[in-house]
């Protein structure tokens, strides 16, 4: 079985972030094959098309060289407002520029939402859905992936605590898994 490469970006900087705890998740139950990379995007300056002309900041050339390495991106993602999170839309903008130099261009991809509330964080699944698609990555259509009251659904080590909760997120991983190989 080839192993791929997968980047995991996390929308959500907090220390104790759900999504950062439900990423890690994610990887332990993940096929064998899969090696997943955690991609910073807390460090990135609000995008700028100066920067464009005049030079790159060190955090845009990592994050962009980072990206053109991988096999497949899986974001993470709470729901702020009904849509991604700033940084999120920050780090997109920042690998897809300058104009015709897309990092995540090709790359295949996965959207998972977080929330603590009951809508399950469904607006910024879409919305990142919809950058995803301008930006030529072809995201997986089925399963969806949102996970809400996600405070009651975790334990103190960031477990899910219900067997068919876990189940589903495996077989998610295992459809990713399945989605990748097509590219």
């Amino acid at each position: 079985m080839n192993t791929k490469t997968i980047g995991i970006v996390v929308g959500s900087l907090r220390k104790e972030s759900f999504n950062k705890k439900v990423a890690h998740f994610l990887t332990t139950v993940a096929p064998q094959n899969l090696t997943f990379q955690t991609i910073e995007i807390g460090d990135l300056p609000l995008y700028n098309q100066d920067f464009d002309e005049e030079g790159s900041p060190e955090s845009y050339i990592r994050l962009r060289k980072e990206i053109k390495a991988l096999d497949a991106i899986l974001f993470v993602t709470p729901e702020y407002n009904r849509s991604v999170p700033g940084v999120l839309k920050n780090a997109l903008d920042a690998a897809s520029r300058p104009y015709g130099q897309n990092a995540w261009q090709g790359k295949p991809a996965a959207v998972v939402s977080v929330s603590i509330g009951n809508i399950s964080g469904f607006g910024a699944n879409h919305h990142l859905r919809q950058s995803l698609a301008y930006l030529d990555m072809p995201t997986m259509p089925q399963p969806e992936m949102y996970l809400g009251d996600i405070a009651n659904n975790l334990d103190e080590q960031g477990n899910f605590k219900d067997p068919k909760t876990i189940e589903f997120l495996t077989s998610f991983m295992d459809a990713f898994a399945n989605w990748i190989n097509k590219f």
